[in-house]
């Protein structure tokens, strides 16, 4: 019987103590993202961290419509950041989107991109069409924001049709540029954003015009029944502070 009263003794003492571990548990938000956006949202990420004692940010890198679709499939997400509009407004259609927590918040422009020390000259996107060009890297347009870009640029010019054997499709912006770093293609279609990290590697040809291109506009949004609402919300308010500002400018966005 002693021990029987022992043994229920230490439970009631060791249950506030399994509570107060359980209370002490850091946070956690997962913020799937454009994979333009690594740099900068690593860097909002910390700053969040740091005025959100207890909360940790796990981020999720990728091509917009490869998120898009893990979300579509029930992945635990908090915070959805684009690199176009389409991906956000499928998810906005299905209901996947808390009512009124979507925002835009950043902007980029597309550029031409080849390897720094590349033979072949080209100062123009109908250079692609030239003979001297025989690999041309782009995200893939049914899954990347960056390579429906590109393909508007081609059909602008009306070049599609003479450079489309030449197109290495890729998972995401990201690997556009790695392989023009690596000299394992000849030209590369890119986010400035994305050339701005590789400056000795790669370099930029053209800057592609506005007319040529939908907008390259970035939404963010809270997920509909993320458990995590408040934090969401917090993060997002972060990204469009004018402190989340300076670091999307810092890495050669254009914000609001």
């Amino acid at each position: 019987m002693q021990k029987v009263i022992l043994l229920f003794m230490a439970l009631l003492i060791g249950f506030p103590c399994l509570s107060s571990v359980s209370a002490a548990s850091p946070k956690e938000i997962t913020v799937s993202a454009a994979i333009s956006l690594k740099n900068a949202f690593e860097d909002i990420g910390k700053l969040y961290e740091s005025q959100n004692k207890g909360t940790k940010v796990l981020f999720n890198f990728g091509a917009s419509g490869d998120l898009m679709r893990q979300i579509e499939g029930g992945a635990p997400v908090d915070v959805f950041a684009s690199a176009a509009q389409k991906d956000m407004d499928a998810l906005d259609q299905k209901g996947l989107i808390a009512p009124g927590a979507r925002t835009n918040f950043a902007a980029n422009t597309v550029v031409l991109i080849v390897p720094s020390g590349a033979i072949a000259s080209i100062k123009t996107f109908e250079g692609l069409a030239t003979g001297s060009i025989k690999r041309i890297a782009v995200g893939n347009p049914k899954t990347v924001p960056a390579g429906r870009y590109a393909e508007e640029v081609f059909h602008y010019y009306k070049i599609l049709d003479a450079i489309k054997e030449k197109l290495i499709l890729t998972e995401n912006v990201r690997q556009v540029l790695d392989y023009v770093v690596r000299g394992e293609v000849d030209a590369g279609v890119v986010y400035a954003t994305d050339a701005m990290t590789s400056t000795k590697g790669a370099r930029i040809v053209i800057t592609a015009p506005e007319q040529s291109h939908k907008p390259v506009i970035y939404p963010i949004a809270v997920i509909k029944g993320t458990k995590n609402e408040g934090s969401a919300k917090a993060f997002i308010s972060l990204v469009t502070s004018a402190e989340g500002k300076k670091f999307l400018e810092k890495y050669g966005f254009k914000v609001k």
